[in-house]
């Protein structure tokens, strides 16, 4: 008996497996299919006129209906004539006295194959989950068990095409996908899609889409089979976390507000709104806690960061910088401010604002729903975020509620944290602008203009500064330094180190001196600071400028050199040899001395001016770049250009990128006192040196026409030349200067402290250095490498000196 070849056949039914014997009703094989024989690999004509038994191996027996026909279940039957094969077997009557049989069989792993898939197959069509499909070859459905409940659509029809149920651009997409499976055999595995519906307009899902190609029997295509399942739950729980993931890499990552409120309106915009915008306190921007407000009226906010996803921003919408419009209360508003996230469709908002102005400008065209999520970090309400849905047709729902309030409570602490370091930055900044000098300052020695910025919005300030010290003599003292560390206590070390510069500067002492002074003092606040756990350190430079001699002394510690512009326009990097940081220690602080041209400009600066983008490349080469920009902007065609204008320009030049450290950059003119200002003679430590001193002392006032000063000079130069003669020996020196105030000096070889003493009525002496006091401004004593200097000032307006007391000092 022979199967017919093709129809079911060729798409892979067991028929078409399936071997047939009739045997008789002695057991005898009567007919013999071609399955059977290539089967068990033994013609008809080998088998037919035997028992069906012989096929049996000899261990089993066959028993039947009538003890020959063989009865059915799972038996080994022999293959040729060594082999053996395990078959399932049928018996049928085929006539009613028993005289016919059709043994049916077939090899029993094949079998158990078509039972397994029979019910594989039984059970995934029978569940209501997971779509599948069968298509044909031209992709017309075969088999759906898709029903209208499962995607919330009618199912297809069969024989129809996927256009009928889904949409023509999302039909067409997925069609393309199936005849690509179809054509290469190369499976899809879970593409997702999402999908309209044709019958369902507002129906919208993402589907998962997994495709094979069928064989049929003889390996050859015959059509695809579709798996569909409705991810768009897990989609948007995915997007949600990609969101939060997002935002979590995006917020709290600066110290600045303005970059912290944009970063949460880019966020927002990213993954849900159309529209977004952040609008916060005005105090906050300040630094300061918000005011606690409940209910409508002036809500005191300000617009500070937007963000749309249109590509424009839309016409009449305020943008970042605007004040925040007027509410009047409502429920919505009170929700807010109680810390609940709420959405709002058009007509709830025209509803709570109005169709005013307020309408227009808090609406966007084309917006229909709107979600409000406040800011609150500890208990306080800093501001709200806000996004407006525009080209998305689906409204807010109450998951993405959830959403954007989790990011805003996260974006709420970056807010404060930025919020609370505003405020100290700014206490920081506005305590190291209250320490610092005028920032243009006339002396007779230089004209000065100092520059400080404080670093960029999230780096804290530094402890950088300058200062310019008036010094007796007409000479003055330039100082920049960098404390190490930020923040308010290198700020208070600022301070600290500022007055103890300017100390011993009182003390008239050489540059290099000055700075071991400093280093000792650094040393001892390092040592009260408790457990040693926060650094005391500074690097500076201090100079000193006589305008009497054009010469200038510069000891460094650690600090960028100096650049003098000269002035013809040469700019020169003055080599300092420089000291270690202070607090440091074990190393002195050499002084080098230049001479400078009157009319020069000395730049002393700190290592943030380096920093300067417009500088760029490495330490030597900035400060050559700076070199040059002083050296173009120090002159313009008018002439010299204001040191102020210099400072501002090069500062400026950062183009609008915050610095990460401070800047401080301290520019000088120099001046120098002309020769026929400065008088001096040296005689010899004699007595009689006092009257020859004070004599040509009287000449000098008489041709500078200061004859009104001459009586108090005299005694003057008589009580200062008389100690030096006596106590000092010789040689002795007097000098007169003559620019805006007298000053005289004395210079004796002596290094003995001069001492102001009270003596009493009944002494001879010890009145000296008590009439020079009373006589003039101010006096005082500095000290060189030999010998000491005894100085005096006087005004020049010829005012009476005051009455000398009886008592004085020596």
């Amino acid at each position: 008996m022979d199967l017919p070849v093709g129809g079911l056949a060729e798409q892979g039914f067991v028929l078409g497996s399936l071997a047939v014997a009739v045997v008789d009703g002695q057991g005898v094989v009567t007919g013999w299919s071609p399955q059977a024989a290539g089967l068990l690999d033994r013609p008809a004509a080998g088998v037919c006129g035997h028992p069906f038994q012989d096929l049996y191996l000899p261990a089993q027996s066959p028993p039947g209906p009538s003890g020959v026909v063989p009865a059915p279940g799972r038996v080994t039957l022999r293959r040729g004539t060594r082999e053996r094969v395990d078959v399932e077997l049928w018996t049928v009557p085929l006539t009613a006295d028993g005289r016919a049989h059709a043994v049916l069989f077939a090899d029993a792993a094949r079998t158990r194959e078509w039972g397994q898939g029979v019910a594989l197959l039984r059970t995934a069509f029978a569940q209501r989950r997971v779509g599948i499909a069968i298509h044909a070859m031209d992709l017309s459905l075969v088999f759906n068990n898709s029903a209208p409940q499962m995607f919330g659509a009618p199912a297809a029809a069969l024989g129809s095409r996927l256009d009928t149920v889904l949409s023509p651009s999302d039909a067409q997409n997925v069609e393309e996908l199936l005849e690509q499976v179809r054509d290469t055999g190369v499976p899809l595995i879970g593409d997702v899609h999402p999908v309209r519906f044709r019958q369902v307009p507002g129906r919208r899902l993402t589907m998962s889409l997994t495709a094979y190609r069928l064989q049929d029997a003889r390996g050859e295509p015959s059509g695809v089979v579709a798996v569909v399942q409705d991810v768009t739950e897990q989609q948007r729980v995915g997007a949600h976390l990609d969101l939060l993931h997002y935002a979590a890499e995006r917020i709290g990552f600066s110290l600045d507000i303005q970059v912290t409120a944009q970063a949460l309106a880019d966020v927002v915009v990213t993954g849900l709104g159309d529209l977004s915008t952040v609008d916060l306190a005005r105090a906050v921007l300040a630094g300061n806690e918000p005011p606690v407000v409940y209910g409508g009226g002036e809500t005191a906010l300000v617009r500070i960061a937007t963000a749309t996803s249109l590509g424009q921003w839309p016409e009449g919408v305020p943008r970042g910088g605007s004040d925040y419009p007027t509410f009047p209360d409502s429920p919505q508003l009170r929700q807010i401010q109680q810390g609940r996230t709420v959405i709002l469709g058009r007509e709830d908002v025209l509803r709570a604002v109005g169709t005013g102005k307020n309408a227009q400008r808090l609406i966007p065209d084309g917006g229909h729903s709107l979600i409000v999520s406040p800011l609150f970090a500890r208990g306080l309400l800093l501001g709200s975020v806000s996004a407006w849905r525009i080209a998305e047709p689906r409204p807010f729902d109450r998951s993405e509620a959830g959403l954007l309030a989790e990011i805003s409570s996260r974006a709420a602490l970056g807010v404060d944290n930025a919020r609370r370091y505003t405020r100290e930055r700014s206490a920081v900044t506005t305590l190291q602008e209250r320490l610092l000098p005028r920032a243009v300052m006339e002396t007779p020695a230089a004209r000065t203009a100092g520059v400080y910025r404080p670093a960029g919005r999230g780096s804290e300030a530094s402890g950088d500064w300058f200062d310019v010290i008036t010094l007796p003599s007409l000479r003055v003292a330039f100082v920049v330094g960098d404390v190490i560390g930020h923040g308010l206590r290198a700020a208070a070390n600022m301070g600290r180190l500022r007055t103890a510069v300017q100390t011993f500067a009182d003390l008239e002492l050489e540059p290099g001196e000055v700075l071991s002074h400093m280093e000792d003092l650094v040393q001892r606040l390092a040592a009260e600071v408790p457990g040693r756990t926060d650094t005391v350190g500074a690097t500076c430079l201090y100079a000193v400028y006589d305008p009497t001699s054009g010469r200038c002394s510069f000891a460094s510690a650690g600090n960028p050199p100096p650049i003098i512009v000269d002035p013809d326009g040469a700019a020169r990097l003055i080599d300092v040899s420089p000291g270690p940081p202070l607090g440091v220690g074990g190393m002195p602080f050499p002084s080098t001395t230049v001479d400078v041209e009157p009319g020069s400009m000395i730049a002393l600066f700190t290592d943030g001016v380096l920093g300067l983008r417009s500088l760029g490349g490495g330490a030597e080469d900035s400060l050559e770049r700076l070199r040059e920009k002083l050296r173009v902007l120090a002159v313009t065609d008018a002439g010299e250009r204001p040191l102020a204008d210099i400072g501002d320009a090069l500062v400026d030049e950062a183009g609008g990128h915050p610095q990460r450290d401070d800047i401080v950059l301290l520019l000088a003119r120099t001046r120098e006192v002309p020769a026929r200002n400065v008088a001096s003679w040296e005689f010899p430590g004699e007595l009689s040196s006092v009257g020859r001193a004070r004599a040509s002392a009287a000449r000098q006032l008489a041709e500078w026409r200061l004859d009104d000063l001459g009586f108090t000079t005299e005694l003057v130069v008589s009580e200062l030349m008389t100690n030096a003669v006596r106590h000092a020996g010789g040689p002795v020196r007097l000098r007169l200067i003559r620019d805006g105030v007298l000053v005289c000096e004395v210079s004796d070889p002596s290094n003995t402290q001069p001492r102001l003493l009270r003596a009493s009525s009944l002494d001879e002496g010890g009145r000296g250095l008590f009439i020079v006091g009373q006589c003039t401004a101010r006096w005082g004593c500095r000290y060189g490498q030999r010998g000491k200097t005894i100085w005096t000032e006087q005004s020049l307006t010829g005012e009476p000196a005051p009455s000398l007391p009886e008592s004085g000092g020596g």
